[in-house]
């Protein structure tokens, strides 16, 4: 989700990993703190955090498998459940139980054998909608997938590219969880003939295509349709100003899939005892209390407060899709490859 960066420490590569008082954070682009709680690790610590950001998270993940041996940094957050088993497989992380671990709440915990990652937050991929668009069309949104295929709801919806975005790959597995292995490509074919437009990027869906959020309606979107995150409804309220009363933007529950984000130390890392340190941070309740404002996601930590934007505008879904680790990984590529081939030729 969008957020601001907001980390101290050296952000322009003048201080490498390397040096032991400096630990480097590599993350997806939507990684962002609070800077009194940063500042609030670097004095209990002694490491001053530098924070490098990389693009989507599969596009961060991926570049970190390629610069495993010589890594950029020594922590790595942001792989989430779907792309999880690509990094475990490639070794991009060594082992670690970090400090707090059986504070984290047993449903997120995944390779409790070897340790090699984190879970950090939660949040649920989701399609969103413009109150406004429908109320003015006299149109109900939709709520489920099935929804999504109706003719009401043709070339309204925009998603992203499978292959290369997090949420746009949560949305595809979303599908083959809802309607099965033999079932999901039949799906994307009607969405494909009602019009669904595929682009790069959660950051070109949401704040370019998308009519509903603030910098959709800058933009001049057109689509009141986008796979978002059910989290995206407070933070156009959190951010807007004045504050509106109500949420601009609503959640299609039915279509909701749940993303878990870990974090890992890389296996090269130059400054191993700082990553730790970093890594029991993450896990903190200050953290963790710190972070649904910063990058709209939930805590993972039992008993961590959860903010009243979130409870008022969006709740988690009750009854998201979800999928087993070991499944995603048997069937991610070949999913994305036959996506690729369905959708995008």
């Amino acid at each position: 989700m969008a957020g601001t960066l907001a980390a101290c420490g050296s952000s322009d590569g003048g201080q490498g990993s390397g040096d032991s008082k400096t630990v480097t954070l590599v993350s997806h682009d939507s990684w962002a703190a609070s800077k009194d709680v940063i500042a609030a690790f670097e004095k209990q610590s002694g490491y001053k955090v530098r924070v490098l950001k990389d693009g989507d998270a599969g596009q961060a993940v991926n570049k970190a498998i390629l610069t495993k041996d010589n890594p950029q940094g020594d922590v790595f957050f942001g792989v989430d459940n779907t792309l999880l088993s690509r990094a475990l497989d490639n070794d991009l992380f060594q082992s670690y139980e970090a400090k707090g671990s059986e504070r984290i709440k047993a449903e997120y915990r995944v390779d409790r054998d070897e340790h090699r990652v984190t879970p950090i937050d939660t949040g649920d991929i989701c399609v969103n909608y413009d109150k406004k668009y429908f109320a003015d069309h006299k149109l109900e949104p939709p709520k489920s997938f099935d929804d999504l295929v109706e003719p009401q709801y043709k070339n309204l919806l925009v998603t992203e590219n499978a292959s290369a975005s997090s949420p746009g790959l949560g949305f595809l597995l979303g599908t083959a969880a809802q309607y099965g292995d033999d079932g999901w490509e039949g799906y994307w074919k009607k969405l494909k003939a009602n019009g669904v437009k595929v682009v790069d990027g959660w950051e070109q869906a949401y704040n370019e295509e998308f009519s509903g959020s603030a910098g959709g309606k800058k933009a001049k979107g057109d689509r009141p349709l986008v796979v978002s995150y059910a989290s995206s409804p407070p933070a156009e309220v959190v951010f807007a100003d004045p504050k509106p009363s109500t949420a601009p933007t609503g959640v299609a529950e039915g279509t909701c899939f749940r993303q878990v984000e870990y974090a890992g130390l890389l296996s090269n890392a130059k400054n191993t005892k700082g990553g730790k340190a970093l890594l029991d941070f993450l896990i903190s309740e200050r953290f963790q209390e710190d972070m649904p404002m910063n990058m709209f996601v939930y805590p993972v930590r039992e008993g961590a407060q959860v903010p009243p934007e979130f409870v008022k505008y969006g709740p988690q879904a009750k009854d998201p899709e979800t999928m087993a680790p070991a499944k995603i990984a048997d069937h991610r590529d070949q999913w994305v490859k036959s996506w690729t081939s369905l959708v995008l030729k």
